[in-house]
């Protein structure tokens, strides 16, 4: 099969269309035929290695990748079914997170799939896991209700787009933080108030809010704090923008100590692919209360220019290619 295989940490000019074995699905796994696969920050940070804290952890690998194919969303029809995996047979149509998506085939574990939106194709529907369930729980954090006020920074990314739509239909009113040329986009989506970044800082309003996704990364604590409640909540998603060895790890920490002697809370959100938040999506998505956002479309043999795309080109929405 064809793979998208990357043997050193690096650039995208290390990512290689490449003839591979056709993995196997190990006990409690499913293999794949993968129709579409969602490229999220995640993958840049399996390629880069950065930040260089991450590469403690036994699943990225301290001196090369420990897995050599990338990309984790996929959307796709099942080809064969591991012992002990229960409710999927071959021909299903699901979506989830499979290990090294950017492939032809690929194996996820069966409490990480589910079925298919009907509503959605195989294209929206790759780009919905990840991302999605980022900011499903990232919103867990506080559960903003009817009439609150809710911010979110990096409002017309992948996470961002979702949070919009999720927060919205929490009722409560959102304001998104984006670029120029974005603010149609999350008016659209149902933000009542845009902040464009280029132009106006979040403090510029006389406005607190009791719910903050920061997306972005890039803000100083003491900023956020004077644009919360008093006994608000932010939630930190990703660390693209910190530094090349913690990343935004260092700033996450800060937050958690803060958090222990301030009324606001500072929290960072790991988001973790499971079964039934996978389930929550696919209704929340066949009852049209959010649509995945794609910005642009790649073939298998273009997901280095995806990746190169997602690190410096700004996404609106998600960015998916097709297998």
């Amino acid at each position: 099969m064809q793979a998208i295989v990357q043997d050193a940490f690096g650039s995208a000019e290390l990512l290689r269309l490449r003839d591979i074995d056709r993995p196997t699905p190990g006990e409690g796994e499913v293999l794949v035929r993968v129709h579409a696969a969602g490229v999220d920050p995640s993958v840049w940070h399996l390629m880069t290695g950065r930040p260089y804290i991450a590469r403690l952890s036994p699943q990225i690998g301290l001196r090369r990748p420990r897995h050599r194919v990338r990309g984790w969303d996929a959307a796709g029809t099942v080809e064969a079914v591991g012992a002990k995996v229960g409710g999927v047979r071959p021909g299903d149509e699901v979506f989830g997170e499979c290990d090294g998506s950017f492939a032809e085939y690929a194996c996820g574990k069966g409490n990480r799939l589910a079925p298919k939106p009907t509503s959605l194709s195989f294209e929206e529907a790759a780009v919905l896991p990840v991302s999605g369930i980022t900011a499903l729980q990232a919103l867990a954090v506080a559960q903003p209700g009817p009439g609150q006020r809710v911010l979110v920074i990096g409002a017309s990314g992948g996470v961002g787009t979702y949070a919009v739509q999720l927060a919205v239909h929490y009722g409560a009113r959102v304001t998104g933080v984006c670029g120029p040329d974005a603010g149609d986009l999350l008016r659209n989506l149902g933000a009542a108030d845009v902040i464009d970044y280029t132009h106006e800082e979040i403090t510029a309003r006389p406005v607190r809010y009791v719910f903050i996704l920061d997306a972005a990364g890039n803000r100083p604590l003491s900023l956020l704090r004077r644009v919360l409640t008093a006994r608000g909540t932010v939630a930190f998603v990703g660390g693209e923008n910190g530094g090349p060895v913690l990343g935004g790890m260092d700033r996450w920490a800060r937050g958690l100590v803060l958090s222990a002697v301030v009324s606001q809370t500072f929290r960072p959100v790991f988001a973790t692919v499971r079964r039934q938040n996978l389930l929550t999506l696919k209704n929340l998505a066949e009852t049209k209360a959010i649509t995945p956002i794609i910005d642009r479309t790649y073939s298998l043999a273009d997901a280095p220019a995806a990746v190169r795309h997602l690190e410096k080109g700004h996404p609106r929405g998600k960015l998916v290619i097709t297998v």
